[in-house]
Order: structure tokens, then C-alpha cells, then sequence
């Protein structure tokens, strides 16, 4: 009897009642706004980011309306100006060249190992073209950051890091995020925590976070937070710094405060799955896994495999056959951009020169989803699916 799988890969677990009873109360205020507060209250806002920076250990975060906007506010804050050269992963998803175009500046792409992260030797010989790395940290693959901070130290280039995958990772002992000098992450529905839209920007530079405190439109109102730098350092940015607004409200930080105290206990549960499912596709024939360096500890919210010098109608039937038994892989070789996937040529803003040894790896990148909603009973299932299938098509080609 064929397997079929009947789970949802976009089926999120429920909001804690802790948040929905807090949102409830935000909501029967009416004060949403995160500088609307009573009288003697903090706020479920700046609450919120002195509970994020205290979980990071770093000294200032700001809560923002998405990863977006905090990639943004952190080339706007470092001085990023127009027509400027940003160096950023070739493999990383749209809105990362697009906050980097969205101010003017140019993005320029650093290859892929087969490891999925960012290729150190072609990140050497590009990091004089440019004065800031955008360094993606795609899907939960983390660098040696070790490497790509001497490699940036040495030409001067400043990083900033997108997060929005790796909340809650680590490499050697330090949080992803605090390794450049901003961090930024993302509350988007389908990362780590869940606010359906929001981002949260870190540092430990006061400048930095007072300019983007500034830019996110906090008018004159900087003393309300909790997480942010002593007025002083405002005393001139304030003067020079513009208001591209973005602020979090309190709905989406009630939401959000309870998934914090839980963060942790949710890593574990999504790399448990993830082990599994890692572990059922093991030696498949014709199946690349991804190998995970010892020195990181990851997030498996999701998983990648790659399918290497396979035909795209090879990867089509395998895309296909998976989904007719109820598995959704998707694949970010197509030479057109599909729902969320694509790759550094499909974003015709940007100029691009072919990258032989990485267009490689992007032609058989496969990625899947991994909800908290599967069991581990699911995850094996789901690896038993694609296993046979990939087995099938590798057969006969």
C-alpha cells in the first residue's frame, strides 16, 4: 500500500493563551500604539525588547514592523548610502537584495558552498568592492563566523546579519546576531516566533541602535524604551537622522512575549524533527544532505537536501511525484522565481555575473518546511516519501 502524508506544511502551532489573553487586554485598551501607554506602564513593546536583548544577552533591541524593515533600518544606521556596492549571499531569499536595493545601494553576491553558506573564498576576493556585508544566514546554515569576521576586519567591512532564520542558534557559544556589529530578525508567520508580521533589530553599539531607534519613528519619545541607549547618545542623532517609520505595536508584542519564554523548548522540539527526518533520508541514492558543522548549534525549522547535476525534469518529477503523495518540497534551481524561491539572476534590479561553482548548488537545492505540527511519527513518514521517490526517479535516469 502506497504512503501518503495528510499533514499541512504551512499549519502553524496555536498562539500561547498567555499572548491571546495579553493581546485581548491590548485590544480593550485600545492603546496599540507602542508609545500609547498609561501612566507608570512600560508597555507590552519595550517590554518585549528588553525581554529579547536579556534572552540574546546583548544591551539594546528594537521591535519593528518586519525582517525587512530592520535590514533596512541597519544599512540606513551604518550610513549606506545610494548607488553604494552591498555585498550579500547569492543564496538567501528576496527580501534581503531588496532591502539593500530599497535604499539605493547595489547588491553584490557572494557564492554558495555546497554546505549551503557563504563561500569564504569568493567573500575574500570580493570584500574590497564593497564597505558592508548583508551576511543571510539561509535557512538555519550558519558560517564560520570566526573566518568571515577576520575576512571583514581585514578589508574594513562592516556586517550585518540576517537572522531570520537562525533565532535561537549559535556558533561556538554566541548567539547568531551578535557576531557583526547589527543583528537583525524576523517574526514573519513561519520563523521562529510568530506575530504573523514584525522583526526585531539588535546591537551593542549604542550609535547604531540610537540612529535606528530614531529611524523607526520614535520621534522624540526615545526615553520610553527599556533596551535602547541613555538619552545622551540621542543629544545630536536626533538632529540628523530621519523618521522612516516602522514601529512594532503592542497587539503583535503580547503576541510575541510568551513565544520568547518558550524559544528554547521550541528549538529543541523542531530539531528532534528535523533529525528525523535528516536521518530517514540518509544514503538515498542520488540525495546530497547537508552537513551541519559541529561548532553550530542550528534551528531545524526546516530542511534542504540537494539534488546535484540532476535535470530539471528529473527535479520536476521528483517535486511532483512527492507532492502527489502529500510532501511539499520546493526547489530553488528554476530559472523562474516560484512562490518564494529564487535566485540571484531572478532579481533583475541587481547586476549579476554567473557564479559557475554555485549555480551548481542552486540548480538542486530542495527545501521543505518543518511545522511543529508534524509528530515525529509525521517527519518519519514524510522521509520514507521522499526517499522513495527520489530513489524511483534516480532509477531511472
Amino acid at each position: 500500500m502506497t504512503e501518503i502524508f495528510t499533514g499541512n506544511f504551512t499549519q502553524q502551532e496555536p498562539i500561547p493563551e498567555e499572548g491571546i489573553e495579553a493581546a485581548v487586554r491590548v485590544m480593550r485598551s485600545g492603546r496599540l500604539h507602542r508609545y500609547n501607554v498609561a501612566e507608570g506602564e512600560a508597555g507590552e513593546v519595550a517590554l518585549l525588547e528588553q525581554e529579547f536583548a536579556d534572552y540574546l544577552g546583548v544591551p539594546f533591541c528594537l521591535a519593528v514592523a518586519s525582517g525587512g524593515y530592520a535590514m533596512g533600518a541597519a544599512l540606513r544606521a551604518l550610513g549606506v548610502a545610494p548607488g553604494e556596492k552591498v555585498l550579500t549571499n547569492a543564496f538567501t531569499l528576496a527580501p534581503v537584495p531588496g532591502a539593500i536595493a530599497a535604499v539605493g545601494a547595489v547588491p553584490i553576491f557572494v557564492g554558495v558552498t555546497e554546505g549551503l553558506t557563504i563561500d569564504l573564498d569568493d567573500l575574500k576576493a570580493k570584500a574590497s568592492d564593497a564597505k558592508v556585508l548583508m551576511l543571510s544566514h539561509m535557512r538555519g546554515h550558519l558560517c564560520d563566523m570566526e573566518a568571515v569576521m577576520q575576512i571583514c576586519r581585514a578589508h574594513d567591512v562592516r556586517v550585518i546579519e540576517d537572522c531570520a532564520h537562525t533565532m535561537g542558534a549559535s556558533w561556538n557559544g554566541k548567539p547568531s546576531g551578535l557576531w557583526g556589529d547589527m543583528g537583525c530578525y524576523s517574526t514573519q508567520t513561519y520563523k521562529h516566533i510568530n506575530s504573523g508580521e514584525g522583526g526585531f533589530l539588535v546591537s551593542a553599539d549604542p550609535d547604531l541602535m540610537a540612529k535606528a531607534t530614531i529611524l523607526s519613528g520614535s520621534y522624540m519619545l526615545f526615553d520610553r524604551h527599556l533596551a535602547a541607549p541613555a538619552p545622551e547618545v540621542f543629544a545630536e542623532i536626533k538632529y540628523h537622522t530621519p523618521n522612516v517609520s516602522g514601529r512594532m505595536d503592542h497587539l503583535r508584542a503580547a503576541v510575541l512575549r510568551p513565544q520568547i519564554a518558550r524559544l528554547d523548548a521550541q528549538c529543541a522540539a523542531w530539531n528532534a524533527r528535523y533529525e528525523v527526518v535528516n536521518e530517514g533520508l540518509a544514503e538515498t541514492p542520488g540525495l546530497t544532505c547537508i552537513k551541519r558543522p559541529s561548532e553550530g548549534i542550528f534551528v531545524g525549522s526546516s530542511i534542504q537536501f540537494l539534488l546535484l547535476d540532476w535535470s530539471e525534469s528529473a527535479i520536476r518529477d521528483v517535486v511532483a511525484r512527492c507532492k502527489a503523495r502529500g510532501v511539499e518540497l520546493k526547489w530553488f534551481g528554476g530559472a523562474e522565481p516560484e512562490a518564494f524561491t529564487s535566485r540571484y539572476d531572478s532579481w533583475r534590479y541587481a547586476p549579476s555575473e554567473a557564479m559557475p561553482k554555485s549555480d551548481r548548488v542552486l540548480s538542486g537545492i530542495m527545501d521543505m518546511r518543518i511545522p511543529l505540527t508534524f509528530s515525529l511519527e509525521d517527519c518519519a513518514l514524510i522521509a520514507r516519501i521522499i526517499r522513495a521517490e527520489v530513489g524511483a526517479v534516480f532509477q531511472q535516469s
